[in-house]
């Protein structure tokens, strides 16, 4: 079974996550940020993955430590879960609607991080989230999943469902890229690694 469980502990955050990708889409997270909870749960709603995940963060200063240091952890927990990467579809691109908004997320699982963020249009705040944190959040997380992310909003309006439609995407991506193939032999990389 591909799990793992990654956690840090800073002067800012404590985060301790339990992710398992071959999962059912059941997850417990607390992170004092609800509107961030919720984007999570759907990622792993979506996604089928199993995540556990706490975070006890210095939300008095604001969410940006939190949410910043969640996508180190994830992107830990995903990458050691994926293990040695071989038989994975390794790439997938995933269009989402929400109601009038539609992200479209490519993921690459090559070993080298890089994001594309072309996301336009967001208010500052849903609720009282920072929308600026979800590049935050994906820019730490490729950064440590040893990924390439390419999120792009094609149309939409409202920022809850534009945000929405992104954690939708992701989660559904990320499931299509670490799927094991049985047609695959070895690494999917003529390198011969990832």
């Amino acid at each position: 079974m591909r799990t793992s469980t990654s956690e840090r502990k800073t002067n800012e955050t404590s985060i301790k996550a339990e992710f398992t990708i071959d999962g059912n889409g059941t997850s417990t997270v607390q992170t004092g940020i609800g509107f961030f909870d919720h984007m999570l749960t759907l990622m792993t709603k979506h996604g089928l993955f199993d995540l556990s995940l706490t975070c006890d963060g210095d939300l008095e200063v604001d969410q940006h430590h939190s949410v910043e240091d969640i996508g180190i952890v994830l992107g830990q927990a995903i990458n050691q879960a994926l293990g040695s990467k071989v038989g994975i579809n390794r790439y997938a691109t995933i269009t989402t609607p929400m109601d009038e908004a539609r992200s479209t997320v490519s993921i690459d699982i090559s070993g080298r991080s890089y994001l594309v963020y072309r996301v336009d249009g967001l208010k500052d705040k849903v609720g009282e989230f920072d929308t600026e944190l979800v590049e935050e959040f994906f820019l730490a997380f490729v950064r440590h999943a040893n990924l390439t992310l390419h999120i792009e909003l094609d149309y939409g309006k409202n920022s809850h469902h534009i945000i929405e439609a992104i954690f939708k995407g992701f989660g559904r991506a990320l499931d299509e890229a670490t799927r094991e193939n049985s047609r695959i032999k070895g690494v999917p990389s003529t390198k011969g690694s990832l």
